[in-house]
């Protein structure tokens, strides 16, 4: 698979990636490897970043979009997270509510519709 790929479903930033990995393929192979034994480098990107910005908006506890909205178009790193959740700027608090109640109408729709399949249904006439 392509380093972007690879890059991906490992959760780092491929900008931040070693050379080698960014140049060359990834078998499926070497990523259950990277996955299992993760080597240091990985090891720190994880811990430290840059990290790319769908683990950015986890870690906020936003969406991609209110990242963007916020301002944050790039790779932040583990440092400059902290300190975006110390200082809880507007936009945060705001895109951080609106996740909120996003997450809160998943939950009733899916209880919703969990309902509706438990009712028994009721003949055609």
């Amino acid at each position: 698979m392509k380093p972007a790929t690879a890059a991906k479903k490992l959760g780092v930033y491929l900008e931040a990636t070693p050379a080698e990995f960014q140049e060359g393929l990834v078998s499926r192979d070497e990523l259950s490897a990277l996955q299992s034994d993760p080597p240091e480098w990985l090891l720190e990107l994880r811990r430290n970043g840059p990290h790319p910005r769908p683990v950015v908006a986890a870690k906020l506890g936003v969406s991609i979009a209110g990242l963007a909205r916020g301002g944050v178009t790039e790779a932040l790193t583990t440092e400059q997270i902290d300190a975006l959740m110390a200082d809880r700027p507007e936009w945060l608090q705001q895109e951080r509510a609106t996740q909120a109640e996003v997450r809160k109408e998943t939950v009733r729709i899916k209880e919703k519709n969990a309902a509706r399949r438990d009712q028994p249904r009721r003949p055609r006439s």
